[in-house]
């Protein structure tokens, strides 16, 4: 399973945000947020508001990848979900329409 950084083969694997999430890790199989990079701020394709600009990765290749082979799991409030079962971090949500 590829994470974000190795589908776009982007290079900032050692400095982008969700290959540093580690909360994440485990997330629909990938490393720390690699398949989790939508909701994750900062990010390459994402440098706004985490939750706030997940429209810009609606039409992401990755994005639409995973939204296929994982269906509803591959969603802001899976993620959140399980960031909250994991840690004691809350994560906030802003916009669940996407």
């Amino acid at each position: 399973m590829l994470n974000c950084w190795e589908f776009k083969k982007c290079g900032r694997e050692k400095n982008c945000p969700a290959a540093k999430f580690t909360p994440a890790d485990g997330f629909l199989g990938g490393k720390n947020a690699g398949r989790a990079c939508a909701y994750v701020a900062g990010t390459y394709c994402n440098p706004i508001v985490f939750g706030k600009s997940q429209g810009n990765c609606l039409t992401c290749d990755f994005y639409k990848m995973l939204k296929v082979a994982h269906g509803s799991e591959a969603s802001l409030l899976k993620f959140k979900r399980y960031i909250d079962s994991r840690t004691n971090i809350s994560l906030p949500i802003y916009d669940l329409k996407a």
